[in-house]
């Protein structure tokens, strides 16, 4: 079965970055970027749960519920509060990871996407996502949802109006503008009168469903043609009346767009969907390595959700072997991209559950500063941060290559000459290291730990 929305670029994101993205990097990283306008929306990454990776489109009511207990029991005290119900939960017939090539979602009488009342039964009667929502709220936790770009091609099929305006979907669709992998929805030309007051009745909508986060799909490629889309959201949230993080996906954003897309967006991903392959994540090295400049409070580049533990409808567990899931936590963390975890909560093991809930590896993705790569040596991946309210340093050493290898890092390259070293995974002290710190790692495999001065 094909999991994957859009087939991973993941040759073309392994190339170094050359001409225009590189010179906006420099000049990104030649000063201080100036605060995210979201820098109190989102001061620190989002960690959370997505309904992707386990159950595709079809999550029910139910399920939703549960999950979200368990989420509140297991994860909520290590700051996992963000619960995510992903795409088509207006689709009645919503089976898999493919989708109906001529869908029937529920709409309301203004053309907007519905929860599909026979997969949240608390929505009839024109409630929606409130009664989930406040259900979610009342377990301590923010409730998100997945929409995508546009209006519904039902909508304009049948012609219905746009709230609170005298135009109708047809004045506002763009028919030419469509999502490649998904049949739901045409794009809106946002030169058209009404269509900001269409994105504006969205998100009053989600707003008073209670909505916390929304993610935004099939928005950040092609950028450029979908960024009068992306400032429409962007403006109608700050008309909502309700603080909602905008999370754009899929990707590949555009680095060169970095300066843009951090204005109107908390969180952008930087891939398409991200699976658990060993090439794909390879690949996210390098895609971390050149968004590291843009990452900041209310500007987090998004490496994608966590597909650990059971996932794919039940089918398998993850195929990424413990040493790469620990790679992937660690690359995560010092990156400081969201922790959003894409497995199945029902059932979670012991080793999923203790990778997921590591309190000095969680600190290093929520209060580290000045992350950044280090380019050393070949079938090696190097990142150091400092640790927030202190002179300690943050050091993750990655082999990415297929056999063990030593590796090193000079001290100096963090301004040390000699540290006491503490491991994070192991949760213990490694001594004092003098001129340098090294980890034989096997393939794939990696090391996170805390450098102490003197």
């Amino acid at each position: 079965m094909e999991l994957s929305r859009r087939s991973a670029l993941i040759a073309a994101a392994a190339a170094p970055l050359a001409g225009m993205a590189a010179r906006a990097v420099a000049a990104e990283a030649a000063g201080a970027l100036p605060a995210a306008p979201g820098a109190t929306l989102a001061p620190r990454p989002p960690m959370g749960w997505n309904s992707w990776n386990s159950f595709a489109g079809t999550i029910t009511e139910a399920q939703a519920l549960e999950t979200a207990a368990i989420m509140r029991d297991r994860l909520l005290p290590l700051g996992y509060d963000v619960f995510t119900v992903d795409i088509q939960w207006y689709e009645p017939e919503a089976s898999s990871y493919t989708y109906n090539a001529h869908p029937v979602p529920a709409l309301d009488a203004n053309g907007r996407l519905i929860p599909a009342p026979n997969r949240f039964p608390s929505s009839k009667g024109g409630k929606g996502f409130a009664p989930l929502a406040a259900k979610v709220h009342a377990m301590g936790m923010k409730f998100g949802i997945h929409v995508m770009r546009g209006i519904a091609r039902l909508a304009v099929e049948q012609n219905l109006p746009i709230l609170g305006t005298p135009y109708r979907a047809r004045d506002i669709a763009d028919t030419q503008s469509i999502c490649p992998w998904n049949p739901d929805m045409y794009g809106v030309d946002m030169r058209k009168p009404g269509a900001q007051e269409y994105y504006d009745s969205l998100f009053r909508l989600y707003a008073s469903w209670g909505v916390d986060f929304v993610k935004m799909d099939d928005m950040s490629r092609p950028y450029d043609a979908h960024a009068p889309e992306i400032e429409a959201a962007a403006r109608a949230i700050a008309r909502c009346g309700r603080p909602i993080v905008l999370s754009l996906s899929p990707g590949e954003t555009p680095v060169p767009r970095g300066s843009d897309v951090r204005r109107h967006a908390q969180m952008w991903r930087i891939s398409d969907d991200f699976w658990d392959e060993w090439p794909q994540l390879l690949a996210q090295f390098t895609r971390l390595e050149n968004w590291s400049p843009f990452a900041g409070p209310g500007s987090w580049p998004d490496a994608d959700m966590l597909p650990l533990g059971r996932i794919a409808l039940g089918e398998r567990t993850s195929r990424f072997t413990p040493d790469e899931q620990q790679t992937l936590m660690t690359l995560w963390s010092i990156a400081r991209s969201p922790l959003i975890m894409g497995g199945d909560l029902r059932g979670i093991d012991d080793a999923t559950l203790a990778l997921l809930t590591n309190r000095e590896v969680l600190a290093v993705n929520q209060h580290s500063t000045a992350n950044r790569p280090h380019f050393l040596a070949d079938n090696t991946r190097v990142w150091s941060a400092r640790a927030e309210g202190s002179e300690d340093r943050y050091l993750a050493l990655f082999n990415t290559g297929e056999a063990p290898l030593e590796v090193a890092v000079p001290l100096r390259e963090l301004g040390l000459s000699r540290a006491a070293v503490r491991d994070l995974w192991q949760g213990r002290e490694l001594g004092v290291s003098e001129g340098r710190v090294s980890a034989n790692l096997r393939p794939h495999a990696c090391a996170l730990y805390r450098l102490k001065a003197g």
